[in-house]
This record gives C-alpha cells, sequence and structure tokens, in this order.
C-alpha cells in the first residue's frame, strides 16, 4: 500500500536526520535530533494504531501513548533548552567538545 509506506518512509526518514543530529557537537543540534527520533516514534506508534482502520477499529492507546510522549518530549526539550542556556551564560559556548569543565 502506498500510504503504509507514506507514513513508515517519513518515520524512517525522521529517524535517520534525527541521528545525523546527534553526532554533531552543537547542543542544540543534539537536542533537536532527539526530538525528532522520539516524533518519529510516535509517527510510527499512532500509525500502527490505526492499522486496521479499514475495519472500523481504532486502538485508543496507542494514541493517548502518542500524546502522553508529545507531552514529555516537550518538557525534557524545555528543561534541555534551559541547560543549554545557562551552559552558554556561563561558558560561551554550546559545542559540546569544549564543555569538558561540566565532566567531575
Amino acid at each position: 500500500m502506498p500510504n503504509d509506506l507514506a507514513f513508515l518512509g517519513t518515520a524512517f526518514a525522521l529517524v535517520c536526520i534525527g541521528l545525523y543530529c546527534v553526532t554533531h557537537k552543537n547542543m542544540i543540534r543534539i537536542l533537536l535530533g532527539i526530538e525528532m527520533i522520539l516524533n518519529a516514534g510516535n509517527l510510527v506508534l499512532v500509525y500502527f494504531s490505526s492499522y486496521r482502520l479499514s475495519l472500523g477499529v481504532v486502538d485508543p492507546l496507542g494514541q493517548s501513548l502518542s500524546f502522553l510522549s508529545i507531552i514529555l518530549g516537550g518538557c525534557i526539550l524545555a528543561v534541555g533548552l534551559a541547560l543549554v542556556v545557562n551552559a552558554f551564560k556561563h561558558f560561551k559556548s554550546v559545542d559540546v567538545e569544549k564543555l569538558r569543565r561540566l565532566k567531575w
């Protein structure tokens, strides 16, 4: 089915782009890459919860889990961006390699 391939292909593309962003040294790109991977998982979860839509059956559990995951992902992104802003204020850089002083 072409519609199935579109959803799964989009999720796969989001995972690939997210993994590419995670490999960079910029903390903001790392956070956005993690968020993209999370959104790919949400897309797959919603797709498989409505997989039997032709039969008139939609599983509300997958959609509610995806909704909770979106909320938690937003909270995690807000905390991560607050950490990035504080690290930038203190060290004047968002480069992960330059922030080695944060280690114990």
